[in-house]
């Protein structure tokens, strides 16, 4: 459900002393170990392309980002090959 502008304004007057982070965990050495960075790339293009139902089903069952994760898998390849 989207969120109405009233409320939007209401989140956005609030102080930072008034937001409750408890449910965040913290970020220790555990979280940093497993950061992975990552670049925008410097020109990304909007596309159709047809995909078999059963990678796109693949794809979208790994989570949020999953088109990203798409794109990185594109790239690997490409550079791979590209350095073959």
């Amino acid at each position: 459900m989207p969120i109405s502008q009233t409320r939007l304004k209401e989140l956005a007057s609030r102080s930072d002393k008034q937001i409750d982070y408890s449910d965040i965990p913290e970020l220790d050495e555990a979280f940093f170990e497993k950061a992975k960075l990552v670049r925008p790339a410097a020109d990304k293009r909007q596309i159709t392309i047809r995909i078999d139902a059963d990678v796109l089903d693949w794809f979208r069952g790994q989570g949020k980002g999953y088109q990203t994760h798409m794109n990185a898998v594109l790239k690997a390849y490409m550079l791979s090959e590209r350095n073959s």
